[in-house]
């Protein structure tokens, strides 16, 4: 049964620094790609003049590289460096511990790494393995283990500057067993993370320090999910917006006030990152449960409700891969099937579904009115973003994808394709 309500919550603020926030997440230059999803969470770069159809074989190889290590972490790239989380690196000597590894974005050489914690041996072979993706914010680096300890390094150095867990710290769970894999929000002066549960289900913190500035609570809230903060401004009331194991919510930026609440029915796990459009909310879940489209409403002394525009939607459920929203028009994959699929933003009604050429899951960017699918399997395929249809314009079959899932998520900054596939890194040149 799905719930819906607003201002039934209850609020645990420790202290609150009233600053001038950033209209961005982190701070980003142009042709970075600071984060998960980039620098806004939408999965669509900004670039034009890229390649409208590949050779055979892909587009051009530039560079690779070696030492990403074991897992499904994406990269973050700012200021001529990459970094990602992963475990059994190459550089690491037989080390099998989880690093942060940090990368040039000229050829991939190897800068430096910081140790921080044991690797994910949870669970299946295909469950282990790092998840979250680094945040560059300036000269700081913030990453969260799938342990939950949350750690900021320098961005030039890799020196440790503070570490905090999100269980012990904040008395934070997850609504899954499969471990954190957040990519943890900046912005202004605060870092904005989810331990989950009913003791601190969202947390802002002093990002220079650590220290708590304030803690929401959603009652009954289920545990941690996968997805990350996305920012909203509704009105004069900027609002965190995040998907936990319980559904939806949406926090107050200055004090931590939880605004609203949309509740699903309990799943396997919640993983994608919400789409926020103005005032709209589109947010999914895999395992057969749908997608549903939001509508937040400002009300009197900052406060904001929702409305649905319409409810769960069984045929728009998306496992991990991702969901992008170009003009008025959905694209993602039908929960794991490797069936992308086209649907209508307002309606929810379903313009196309597709198999494509390659098999499982798929996870999506965009850029310059394409998709980039990157199927489980490795197969990565270019197709026009449109309603009237899956077409294939280039396929590349990823160096190394035959022996895990190809789940790490692509990102596109300045004109190259990154890929991160195991232990290597991958640079493609996508401009014509």
């Amino acid at each position: 049964m799905l719930k819906l309500s607003t201002l039934k919550l209850r609020v645990s603020i420790v202290a609150v620094v009233v600053t001038g926030i950033s209209a961005f997440l982190v701070t980003a230059h142009g042709g970075d790609w600071p984060t998960f999803r980039g620098a806004q969470r939408t999965a669509v770069a900004p670039d034009t003049g890229l390649l409208t159809s590949w050779p055979e074989g892909g587009p051009k190889l530039l560079w690779k590289s070696k030492g990403t290590g074991r897992g499904y972490s994406s990269l973050a790239i700012a200021d001529g460096r990459i970094y990602t989380l992963g475990d059994r690196s190459s550089l690491t000597d037989g080390d099998n511990s989880e690093y942060l590894l940090c990368f040039s974005r000229e050829d991939g050489s190897p800068i430096w790494k910081l140790k921080t914690g044991n690797p994910w041996d949870n669970g299946a072979p295909d469950w282990q393995g790092s998840r979250s993706t680094p945040t560059v914010d300036g000269d700081r680096v913030y990453v969260l283990t799938p342990h939950g300890d949350l750690v900021c390094t320098g961005a030039a150095d890799g020196v440790e500057k503070w570490r905090k867990n999100l269980k012990s710290d904040f008395g934070g769970r997850k609504g899954d067993g499969w471990g954190y894999g957040e990519s943890v929000t900046v912005d202004g002066d605060r870092l904005i993370c989810t331990p989950g549960g009913e003791k601190s289900t969202m947390v802002a913190l002093n990002k220079q320090t650590g220290d708590l500035i304030w803690s929401a609570v959603r009652p009954g809230d289920r545990g941690a999910g996968h997805a990350s903060i996305v920012v909203s401004q509704v009105g004069g009331t900027r609002v965190y917006v995040q998907t936990t194991a319980s559904g939806a919510l949406g926090v107050r930026a200055e004090d931590g006030k939880p605004l609203w609440s949309y509740g699903i029915d309990q799943t396997t796990a919640v993983i994608p990152t919400a789409i926020v459009r103005g005032d709209l909310v589109f947010f999914s879940a895999g395992y057969g449960r749908g997608g549903a489209l939001l509508r937040q409403v400002a009300g009197a002394n900052g406060d904001v409700s929702v409305d649905e525009v319409y409810p769960i939607n069984k045929k728009l459920a998306n496992k991990h891969g991702g969901i992008v929203l170009i003009g008025d028009y959905l694209y993602g994959d039908t929960d794991d099937r490797g069936t992308p699929f086209c649907a209508e933003l307002m309606t929810g009604n379903v313009v196309w579904q597709s198999r494509g050429s390659g098999k499982r899951s798929a996870n999506i960017v965009a850029a310059d009115g394409y998709l980039y699918i990157r199927y489980s399997d490795g197969t990565l395929a270019l197709v026009k973003a449109t309603p009237d249809g899956y077409r294939e314009s280039g396929l590349l079959k990823i160096p190394g994808s035959d022996t895990q899932p190809s789940w790490s998520h692509s990102v596109i900054p300045d004109g190259r394709l990154y890929l991160r596939e195991g232990d290597t890194l991958l640079c493609y040149d996508l401009q014509r």
